[in-house]
């Protein structure tokens, strides 16, 4: 049995109905409809959302016990952070570090300063929100989204990925990066 999918999911803050294969949510931040597999079904019992494996016209569990497991949890899981991201955001912070590296918002675009002959801008697509500080140096983005947010910051990331010697770069702030002893030139 799947135990992540065995674990309850709390819907506090969020609306959630039941409709056959369907989860309809709807939070203060997003709302939507969540297409349940088919080997699975939903419950709610006080203030807390339980998947378990859907039964078959006889009343008994269905016999494919590896495939309801893999989809069991992945379900749960995906189901979570939808519902988690429907009641509060989910936040990011980039730090970026170098001299002379900054980031700016102009309308719905940051412009990034990193060492290049050009400044660089890159798009915020509908969904997410960022914030710049004074310094240029932390960026701070959101969204209700969890899988767009992290292909974001990840896009992001990758136009200045830090390097290991001095960590200069666009880096999260939760990262670590492991820098290298300068090593001695030949003589």
């Amino acid at each position: 049995m799947s135990k992540i999918g065995r674990k309850p999911i709390k819907i506090d803050g969020v609306r959630v109905e039941v409709k056959g294969q369907e989860i309809h949510y709807k939070g203060p931040k997003a709302s939507g409809i969540y297409h349940l597999s088919p080997e699975l079904s939903a419950r709610i019992e006080d203030s807390n959302l339980y998947l378990v494996p859907a039964k078959n016209k006889e009343n008994k569990v269905q016999k494919q016990v590896r495939t309801i497991n893999r989809t069991w949890g992945l379900n749960r899981a995906l189901l979570a952070n939808e519902l988690n991201g429907a009641a509060q955001e989910f936040e990011k912070v980039l730090e970026i570090n170098g001299l002379g590296y900054k980031a700016s918002l102009a309308d719905k675009k940051i412009i990034f300063t990193l060492g290049y002959s050009h400044k660089i801008e890159e798009s915020i697509p509908a969904g997410i929100s960022v914030e710049v500080d004074k310094s240029g140096q932390k960026v701070k983005i959101k969204s209700s989204d969890r899988n767009f947010l992290g292909d974001f910051c990840s896009k992001i990331r990758e136009l200045k990925e830090p390097e290991p010697y001095k960590g200069k770069g666009i880096k999260l702030q939760t990262e670590v990066i492991f820098r290298k002893a300068a090593g001695k030139g030949k003589k």
